[in-house]
């Protein structure tokens, strides 16, 4: 548990050294991109420092041969919306609205150009998505969406929004899946951080052009089969406090 606080205790402290140095964020957006970048680089090690947990990253290849793509990707903790942001190359990640509030943090968000909604606006807020994913990939960024809106735990019945079906639809590029085990070892809404090796597994991509109830069907089995199988690996430590 201590190990765990004093890892929470990092990013906190982070952001309250960075708050005097938001007026940055009127550089260009490269710079800003680079030092959001270094500092998650700095919590991950931080994490495998006090608490013994890393990651490894898998089917990488896959990524690299789609170019600017869709990717699809498991939600079970808070991991992997840093880790994505140093494994992928200036992703634009969609994320609610009301992330973008929040103080040094919210505000690099913004800066990076991330693409925010309010879930609330029923479908201007996804015609709002559609338009802004369209922007992001013309820039050259892949569009990163957690199908599922939240953080699910490993094994909770799946529960996929209609947002990423009307992405692939939309933007007429391969949807990329990505499965992970993240909750074994960082509980959503607990404090806890064991240790061991969360694996991502960047799956095969799926081809723009299939019919919406085709593709949402072969995306959430390709994540959830492969997101169940890693969920078996040998954890060091006790499961439980």
């Amino acid at each position: 548990m201590l190990r765990s606080l004093t890892f929470l205790a990092i990013p906190l402290a982070t952001l309250v050294v960075f708050a005097p140095l938001c007026v940055l964020l009127v550089l260009p957006r490269r710079f800003c991109l680079a030092v959001v970048r270094t500092v998650i680089r700095g919590w991950l090690w931080a994490l495998k420092v006090l608490c013994g947990l890393t990651y490894e990253v898998r089917g990488r290849d896959h990524l690299d041969a789609a170019g600017p793509c869709l990717v699809a990707a498991k939600h079970q903790s808070a991991f992997e919306t840093l880790a994505l942001q140093v494994i992928l190359d200036d992703p634009a990640i969609v994320l609610k609205r009301e992330l973008t509030y929040i103080p040094v943090a919210g505000w690099a968000m913004w800066r990076l150009k991330h693409i925010a909604i309010d879930r609330g606006a029923g479908a201007p807020a996804l015609m709002s998505l559609i338009r802004t994913a369209k922007a992001r990939l013309r820039e050259g960024r892949s569009v990163v969406i957690f199908p599922e809106g939240t953080r699910r735990a490993p094994g909770a019945p799946p529960d996929y929004k209609p947002g990423v079906v009307a992405l692939y639809r939309a933007l007429n590029v391969p949807c990329i899946p990505v499965a992970l085990n993240s909750g074994v070892f960082w509980p959503r809404r607990s404090l806890w951080r064991h240790s061991g090796t969360i694996v991502i597994d960047i799956l095969p991509p799926i081809a723009p052009g299939l019919r919406p109830d085709a593709f949402s069907d072969r995306l959430q089995e390709a994540i959830e089969h492969r997101s169940q199988a890693l969920a078996e690996p040998q954890r060091t430590g006790p499961a439980h406090p």
